[in-house]
Order: C-alpha cells, then sequence, then structure tokens
C-alpha cells in the first residue's frame, strides 16, 4: 500500500458509534491502492448528540468525497442529505453518502441488496422461502424490503416497537409482491430466519430469539459482523441449522456501495457470475 497522503488526497470516512469491529477502512484503502486512487478512508467515531455538529464540520471539507455510515446514524442521517436514491426513499434510512463536486450529498442504502447478495454467494437464497426478521430498524427496513423484492414466499418481521414492525411490514407487502406482516420473534416454521438487531454484540445481550424453536435445517443469518460466532449462530448450529455471519452481507453492500461511489470492486474469491448486481 502507498503510505503517502497529498495535497489532493481525497477522503472517504465511515461514520459511526461504535466502530471497533469496522472492517470497511480496511476494504477502501486496500482498494485505493490496488486502483492507485489517491484517496484514504478513515473512521469517524460520532456518538448520537454530536451527529449534527459532525455534519456542520464535515460540509466544510473541500477534499470529502464520501461517508459510509453504519449504526446509530443511518436514520438520523437522512436530514442532513440534499437528495435520497431511490433506495433510501424507500427504507428511510441510508449507509452511504456520495459527496458531490457541487456540494450537495446523495444518500442510498445498500444493507438489503447486500445482504441479499451475501446469501446468494453462500448458497442461502431466500427466493420461495419463508423468511422471520427479527429488527426493523435502518438495516432490518432495507433487508425487508430486499428479501420480499427477491422472491420470499411469507416475510414476518418483528421489532421491539411493534408500531414500527406494523408500519414496516404494510410498506413491504403495498410495495412487492410478498406476503409481509408482523409478528412476534417466534421462530418456529420459518425456512430462513434473518437477525437485524444489535443483539449479539455484546456478550451480555440476549437473545434475539429462542434457538431452542428453530427447526434444523433452518438457516439462521446472522447481520453481526464478529471475529467470532455470535451466541446465536453458536445455538442456532448445535440445533443443526445452516449459519451465515455478517461478512457475506458486508461484502455485498460493499459492490454496491463502492459503485455508488464510482469504484468497481468485487470480493476476493466471487465471481461476476454469482448474483451479482445487475
Amino acid at each position: 500500500m502507498d503510505p503517502y497522503i497529498t495535497g489532493k488526497t481525497r477522503l472517504y470516512g465511515l461514520v459511526g458509534d461504535p466502530l471497533t469491529a469496522a472492517k470497511s477502512p480496511q476494504l477502501l484503502n486496500q482498494l485505493f491502492a490496488e486502483q492507485r486512487v489517491d484517496a484514504a478512508c478513515v473512521p469517524f467515531w460520532v456518538k448520537a448528540e454530536n451527529l449534527s455538529a459532525f455534519v456542520t464540520g464535515a460540509r466544510a471539507m473541500g477534499n470529502l468525497s464520501g461517508m459510509l455510515v453504519t449504526m446509530p446514524h443511518k436514520q438520523r442521517m437522512l436530514e442532513f442529505v440534499d437528495e435520497l436514491h431511490p433506495t433510501a426513499r424507500q427504507v428511510g434510512a441510508l449507509n452511504v453518502i456520495r459527496c458531490e463536486a457541487d456540494g450537495r450529498w446523495v444518500g442510498a442504502i445498500f444493507d438489503g441488496v447486500g445482504c441479499v447478495l451475501g446469501m446468494q454467494w453462500e448458497g442461502n437464497h431466500p427466493a420461495n422461502k419463508s423468511v422471520l426478521l427479527v429488527g426493523a430498524g435502518g438495516a432490518g427496513s432495507a433487508i425487508a424490503f430486499a428479501v420480499a423484492s427477491a422472491g420470499a414466499s411469507k416475510l414476518t418481521i418483528s421489532d421491539a416497537n411493534e408500531l414500527r414492525a406494523g408500519d414496516l411490514a404494510t410498506s413491504v407487502a403495498a410495495e412487492t409482491s410478498c406476503d409481509a406482516r408482523s409478528g412476534p420473534p417466534d421462530p418456529r416454521g420459518f425456512d430462513v430466519v434473518i437477525n437485524a438487531t444489535p443483539l449479539g454484540m455484546k456478550v451480555d445481550d440476549a437473545m434475539p430469539i429462542d434457538p431452542e424453536r428453530l427447526a434444523p435445517g433452518a438457516i439462521v443469518v446472522d447481520i453481526i459482523n464478529a471475529s467470532e460466532p455470535t451466541p446465536l449462530r453458536r445455538a442456532a448450529q448445535a440445533r443443526g441449522c445452516r449459519t451465515q455471519d455478517g461478512g457475506p452481507m458486508h461484502q455485498g453492500q460493499a459492490v454496491y456501495a463502492l459503485k455508488f461511489l464510482g469504484f468497481d470492486y468485487l470480493p476476493d474469491g466471487r465471481s461476476a457470475q454469482d448474483h451479482g448486481p445487475r
């Protein structure tokens, strides 16, 4: 990797709290080095109460070309951008911002299509399957629309905020042909269970579902991108379930996000024929 930063270096950021497990800076900086782009990606650790002040400062930076946005800012950041990509308008959240030369910020979200692409890569395509999605926040909302659009036969959305889960299910049902509804986080009878909550990031977190209710052979996707299997994944494996961590989703959404930012990217070991973005 070229270690030199010049006066012309374009800056990309990862904005969130916490960022201790973030892998995006490594991925982008390796990509910039391989493609010989004078750019760098750095983490911006911004607490929720400081987001407005951060945006004011970021707007003053003439060499800021884009940002990846993660928890807990995916929904609130909507109020700070000038234009929304159709994905962000549909979901009501964003996870990437492109900073245009004229000063406009354009926001999009690719968590959902990235999750589905990662599932396809791993042989866990949600088409024609019943899906339980736990978590209706920014990432969960994006995944709900993407899973429904990918051909899931039934989608049940569960969230601690039942009103939010119900509103999301209504929107998904109205915009897709999927049978989408809200319900409890009970995994019995589902082919696929997706955890889109933060539960599992801390060792003392509660389980997002009761793993004893999982059917052996079910697919359990935990979008948490951790070096070790989460308690949910370990329990699901013990039940004889197929499991998938957040890595493939992270790679999948990076394909879309980097294309949005103007870069071509394909993860190692993946081919362009592996259900990549059309």
